[in-house]
């Protein structure tokens, strides 16, 4: 017998969603309980695959189970299986219905709150019925989730993370990062402002162990300063632009925060030039992977929500 006949005819879409279940509760009797099957069920469907592939694919152990490195192996092509097959019922119901489908976006607290939101407003009002998830997280995690097939896309900087053979990358826009105020802020009406002048003022910043903390204090060292003692240190944005309402606070922020889903009404940028730029905004995705047409719709549609900002530039 052949070894594709072997493949279609004895591996099975079941026992790989069994794997599947193992991998991500480490326990077989976590994962019989998530798919609401008999641990016996869950067992044999592991030992049938390893006995087709003549590989050991987990290791027994007290406290559970861990993937041997063939079973690793083979749960990284199971996860392109199971997204191509969704994606190919979501084609089908394309197909049937362009007003329908999902699409699961890896993003950024800031930019889901700004222009992610200012697309899935647009195209909400186009296509009401298109399902949108979207996940924040750091950027090795957001990698990951792309990898496991658990996002679509990610909407990012151009980082080192997302730099390689298996990335793509389509290029949104251009956004620095720029120091923020209250409208109530005398700083506001300043045409010029050397960033020296700011040192002595209420900042608001990052936490340094926070992914954007180094970032931002590499900033103020590029500039020939220390980082400046910070009144208020935190890492959610909400809070920073609470605190800028009133006028007292500084923080660093990226420019398109300030501009999507529209322009910032009690918020905005000094006249001050930071000596740091930020890598460009884009769509990221897997080289292997065809987007789906209700993913393409999204990736149309970020593409025109960003072209006005390219125009003014």
């Amino acid at each position: 017998m052949r070894w594709n006949d072997r493949i279609g005819r004895r591996i099975k879409l079941s026992d790989l969603h069994v794997l599947l279940a193992v991998a991500q509760n480490g326990s077989m009797a976590k994962a019989a309980s998530q798919l609401a099957v008999s641990l016996p069920v869950v067992s044999r469907a592991i030992s049938d695959l390893e006995h087709t592939l003549g590989a050991r694919l987990v290791e027994r152990k007290p406290r559970g189970v861990e993937l041997t490195s063939h079973g690793r192996a083979m749960l990284s092509r199971s996860y392109t299986v199971f997204d191509e097959l969704r994606q190919g019922v979501s084609d089908i119901e394309s197909l049937s219905d362009p007003s329908v489908g999902e699409v699961r976006i890896g993003t950024t607290p800031p930019l889901a709150a700004s222009f992610v939101s200012a697309v899935i407003e647009r195209l909400n009002r186009r296509y009401p019925r298109i399902v949108f998830q979207v996940t924040t997280d750091m950027a090795q995690a957001q990698k990951q989730n792309l990898r496991e097939r658990k996002v679509d896309l990610l909407i990012y900087r151009q980082i080192d993370p997302f730099k390689g053979e298996e990335m793509s990358f389509q290029f949104l826009f251009e956004s620095p990062y720029v120091v923020a105020a209250g409208v109530e802020s005398p700083w506001v009406k300043r045409r010029r402002i050397n960033l020296i002048d700011l040192l002595g003022e209420q900042w608001a910043l990052p936490p340094p162990d926070d992914s954007f903390g180094p970032f931002v204090a590499s900033a103020f060292r590029a500039g020939g300063f220390d980082l400046p003692r910070a009144a208020v240190v935190a890492s959610t944005i909400e809070l920073c632009a609470s605190l800028l309402r009133t006028g007292r606070y500084l923080t660093i922020v990226p420019e398109f925060w300030l501009q999507f889903p529209e322009r910032h009404q009690f918020i905005r940028k000094l006249a001050v030039d930071l000596p740091v730029t930020g890598a460009p905004i884009g769509i990221i995705g897997l080289r292997s992977r065809v987007p789906s047409p209700v993913v393409q719709r999204f990736i149309d549609c970020a593409r025109e929500v960003a072209q006005p900002r390219n125009r003014d530039k």
